[in-house]
């Protein structure tokens, strides 16, 4: 029985990506219709169907959008576009250099790619809104740095990693502990490396317009009427202000005042309308709902995923391939591409607590040292972006750049490549393993 369900959420996973690469759905559509799929096979319980409409990063979303929309009236957006507008004297380039080398300084203090993503996303679109390009030439760029590189430096969550890994290396017997400084020794090269192609090479290859349109997919064009709109009230101007700005930095201190981050965006979403920056009428209009539906379809599909085995299955295949060779090339190649890969569609934490022990006691079996592969694990996991299922940000990036599925695997072929490479090359002479 347990085999077969599998194989049903294996056939249903399989048919729910051809849609979306198909295209003739929308996206929320297929999500929708692969989410009741897995309820009525069994491949997913009535109250875990529930737990993907209340997960805290859907709410996290769609609050955070209402929060943006508040501050896109503001004036500050159109000053801050046409300040850098002039700055970079029309040049794409200096404009993504400034909002990359911004996202990465922020995923470092914040532990999360989508809160940095949901920051400045509004300003880079009314940016490239006021210098007349398309948002969907450097919308990509934003996604897959604040997605790479997030936690990169030992700073702010990023500070918890090597104690983490090293509690697992404990657990599953082995000696070996990593400092502090491993998991960005590790992992530098490859923020370089993003940063690098995020600003210089991602734009050429991303669309000149929307392939979705983006009012199809559910989302207001967040910069649209941001240029030329009525300015708010003295008093609405500075709430706007002061309520985005006071969301940023209570997410960048959550820890420290003991709230979650959708906790803090529900709050500054309620704020804006009690303000009078957005009207009830103007907040529920900024809620994405495709984006929402479409995330929540994508929760759904990673829990079916978790929960019938077929990620532990594909780690005890791994197991066996890896425990035949002592190539530490090789070793490395399929501990980044199969956690790489099954993150797509799955939880991130899920994928690292499957392929950690095994990591580990592969390792242990070959007289290996297991450090490298931990990390390597943790940032094949934490790169995913391939999918709308690997991270709530890929269904956002996607939204507000009108990509179809095709598009964004079409776009994330030579950086999946790039970032394979350089970790396996990497960590195989900075962590040898024998």
């Amino acid at each position: 029985m347990h085999m077969t369900t599998m194989t049903i959420c294996l056939i249903i996973s399989a048919l729910t990506a051809i849609s979306f690469i198909w295209g003739k759905l929308t996206l929320a559509t297929t999500a929708m219709i692969s989410m009741m799929a897995f309820l009525l096979t069994g491949c997913l319980k009535a109250e875990e169907v529930l737990a993907c409409f209340s997960n805290n990063t859907g709410i996290l979303i769609v609050s955070m959008f209402i929060v943006a929309a508040g501050f896109n009236k503001t004036q500050f957006v159109k000053n801050i576009a046409v300040w850098i507008g002039k700055i970079a004297k029309g040049n794409i380039t200096k404009v993504l250099a400034g909002y990359i080398l911004i996202a990465v300084l922020l995923c470092q203090f914040i532990q999360s790619n989508l809160i940095p993503f949901c920051i400045l996303s509004p300003l880079l679109i009314a940016t490239v809104k006021e210098m007349g390009i398309s948002p969907s030439k450097v919308i990509y760029s934003l996604g897959i740095t604040v997605i790479i590189t997030c936690g990169t430096l030992p700073l702010g969550g990023g500070a918890t990693a090597a104690a983490q890994m090293n509690g697992y290396l404990s657990a599953n017997g082995s000696t070996a502990q990593m400092a502090i400084t491993d998991p960005m020794l590790s992992r530098i090269p490859v923020l370089i490396a993003t940063v690098i192609y995020a600003i210089f090479i991602a734009p050429r290859f991303a669309p000149d317009k929307p392939v979705i349109a983006v009012k199809d997919m559910g989302v207001d064009d967040i910069a649209g009427k941001t240029l030329n709109q009525k300015p708010l009230s003295a008093f609405q101007e500075k709430a706007g202000y002061i309520i985005f700005f006071g969301v940023t930095i209570a997410l960048l201190f959550s820890a420290q005042i003991h709230m979650a981050a959708w906790e803090i965006c529900v709050l500054g979403a309620i704020a804006m309308v009690l303000t009078g920056v957005l009207s009830p009428k103007d907040a529920v209009k900024a809620m994405p709902i495709s984006i929402y539906l479409l995330f929540v379809g994508s929760i759904a599909m990673a829990t079916a995923l978790s929960s019938t085995g077929a990620g532990a299955a594909l780690g005890t295949a791994l197991a066996g391939v890896a425990g035949k060779t002592q190539n530490q090339f090789l070793i490395y190649f399929l501990f980044f591409i199969i956690p790489y890969l099954t993150t797509q569609v799955m939880f991130n934490m899920t994928t690292m607590m499957i392929f950690y022990p095994i990591a580990i006691q592969t390792c242990l079996a070959l007289g290996a040292n297991p450090i490298g592969p931990v990390i390597v694990i943790q940032q094949a996991a934490f790169a995913a972006f391939l999918t709308p299922m690997a991270t709530g940000t890929v269904p956002y990036f996607m939204g507000l750049g009108g990509y179809d599925l095709k598009t964004v695997l079409k776009m994330g072929i030579i950086p999946s490549i790039l970032i394979c490479v350089i970790t396996v090359v990497w960590n195989a002479i900075v962590f040898p393993l024998f």
